[in-house]
C-alpha cells in the first residue's frame, strides 16, 4: 500500500519530531523575500528596484552562508551554529521595520549569511536518522512539507503587511525564525548516526566528495529550480496578458498540489529514479504548456504532468547526496546543495522575465524546459563517474554498494 513505507518511516524514533519542527520552522523563512520585498517596495516606497537589489543581497548572503554553515555543523555539531544563528535572526528582524535602505541593504546580505539553516540541517539530520533504504520516502515526505511551507509563508508575509504593517510583520518573522531556532536546540537531532559515528574520522578531505559528478548533481538541481522558478514565472505573466489575474492565487495553489501529489506517490515507490531522468522529464514536460489556450484551467492542466514530476525531482538529488557523501562532510555538502537551489532560482527570475518581456510567456515555458533537458545533457558524461558510494558511513571508492537509484540514469 502507498501509505505503508510513510508509517515505517513515522515510526523511526525522532522522526516526526524532526518533520513537524522542520515544517513550522521553514514557514517564517519562506516569508522573508516576500516580506523585505513588499516592505521596501510598498511600505517604504521606493520600487521594486530596490526591493530587488535587497532580495539579491539576502539571496546572495545564503548563497555564501549554506555551506559555511554546513562546514561548521561538520565540525562542531548543531547547537553551536544554531545559536549563532538564532541570535542573528532575532537581532536582524526585531529592527529591520526600522533601518534606512542603505543599513537594510547591507544587514539583510549579513542576515543572509547567518540565516538559520532550516532547510539544510532538516534534511542532514534525517539522513542521519533514517536507513539507506527508508531515505527516499524520508526525502519525498520533507519535499511535500517544503512545498507547504512555501504555500503558507509568502501568503502570511502578504496577509501580514496589507492588515497589520510591516513592523508587526517583519517582527514577527524574527519571532518565528528565533522559536524555530530554540525548538531545534532543544531538539537536538543527531547530525550523524552511530553507526555513521563510529566508523568514520572527523575529517573528510573534500577532493574525496567535492568531484565533477557531484558539482553535476549540484547543476542538476539548480536547473530544477530554474524550471520551477521560470515556469511560475510564466503561468503569472501568461494569466496577467489573459486578464485572469484574479485566478493566479488558486492557479499556483492547484500547482503545488500537483507537486504533493507525485512526491507522496514518488515516496511510496518500491525503488526510485535518478535525477537525471526526473529533471530531463520535467524539462521535456514543460515545453509545450505555452502553446495551450483556452483559459487558466487548461493552462493549469497542461502543468500537471511536470508538475507531479517537481517534488520527485528535488528529493531525488537530496537522496543522491546523501548516499554519495561520507557522513562527516553532508552538512557542507547538503549546504551546498541549499546553494544550488538558491542559485538556480536567482537566475531563472531575470532570464524568464527578459523572455517574457521580450517574446511572450509562451517562449518563457520553452526556456524553461530547454534549460533543464540541456544541464541534464551536460551533466550526464560526469554522472557516469559518479561516486559509489559514501553516505552510510563507507568511505568513497572502497568498494561502498552502488545507489539503487543509480539504475534508472538515462543512457
Amino acid at each position: 500500500m502507498a501509505f505503508d513505507p510513510y508509517r515505517r518511516l513515522l515510526k523511526i524514533p525522532g522522526v516526526p519530531t524532526l518533520l513537524l519542527v522542520g515544517l513550522l520552522a521553514r514557514v517564517p523563512a519562506t516569508a522573508v523575500s516576500m516580506a523585505l520585498t513588499l516592505h521596501v517596495a510598498e511600505v517604504m516606497g521606493l520600487d521594486y528596484g530596490p526591493a530587488g537589489l535587497i532580495s539579491m543581497a539576502s539571496t546572495i548572503g545564503m548563497a555564501v552562508g549554506s555551506p559555511l554553515a554546513g562546514r561548521f555543523v561538520d565540525r562542531h555539531g548543531l547547537r553551536p551554529v544554531l545559536a549563532v544563528t538564532t541570535v542573528a535572526q532575532a537581532a536582524f528582524w526585531a529592527s529591520a521595520w526600522a533601518m534606512p535602505f542603505p543599513v537594510l541593504l547591507a544587514a539583510a546580505a549579513v542576515a543572509g549569511l547567518l540565516a538559520l539553516p532550516v532547510f539544510s540541517v532538516t534534511r542532514q539530520c534525517l539522513a542521519a536518522m533514517v536507513p539507506v533504504e527508508q531515505r527516499r520516502s524520508g526525502f519525498a515526505l520533507d519535499s511535500m512539507l517544503v512545498e507547504m511551507s512555501y504555500m503558507v509563508g509568502p501568503a502570511l508575509a502578504v496577509a501580514g503587511i496589507t492588515t497589520l504593517g510591516s513592523g508587526v510583520t517583519l517582527t514577527a518573522i524574527g519571532a518565528g525564525l528565533t522559536a524555530a531556532g530554540l525548538g531545534l536546540i532543544l531538539l537536538n537531532p543527531p547530525v550523524r548516526s552511530v553507526a555513521e559515528l563510529e566508523a568514520e574520522v572527523v575529517k573528510v578531505p573534500r577532493r574525496q566528495w567535492l568531484t565533477p559528478a557531484f558539482v553535476a548533481l549540484l547543476g542538476t538541481a539548480a536547473a530544477a529550480t530554474f524550471v520551477l522558478t521560470a515556469t511560475e514565472l510564466s503561468l503569472v505573466a501568461t494569466m496577467n496578458e489573459a486578464g485572469q489575474t484574479v485566478w493566479v492565487g488558486l492557479a499556483v495553489a492547484i500547482w503545488c498540489v500537483f507537486s504533493l501529489v507525485g512526491g507522496f506517490v514518488y515516496g511510496g515507490l518500491s525503488r526510485g529514479f535518478s535525477p537525471l531522468a526526473l529533471i530531463a522529464a520535467m524539462g521535456v514536460l514543460t515545453i509545450p504548456v505555452g502553446l495551450v489556450g483556452g483559459g487558466w484551467h487548461w493552462l493549469v492542466l497542461a502543468l500537471l504532468p511536470a508538475g507531479l514530476l517537481c517534488a520527485p525531482a528535488l528529493s531525488s538529488t537530496v537522496d543522491s547526496l546523501s548516499q554519495w557523501v561520507p557522513s562527516a562532510a553532508r552538512g557542507e555538502a547538503m549546504g551546498f546543495h541549499g546553494t544550488a537551489l538558491l542559485l538556480g532560482g536567482a537566475a531563472s527570475a531575470p532570464i524568464a522575465g527578459a523572455v517574457i518581456d521580450g517574446a511572450g510567456p509562451e517562449w518563457a515555458f520553452v526556456l524553461a524546459g530547454v534549460v533543464g533537458v540541456a544541464m541534464v545533457v551536460a551533466a550526464l558524461p560526469f554522472w557516469r563517474r559518479r561516486p559509489s558510494g559514501g553516505g552510510s558511513g563507507t568511505p568513497l571508492g572502497q568498494g561502498a554498494a552502488e545507489p539503487a537509484e543509480a539504475a534508472a540514469v538515462p543512457s
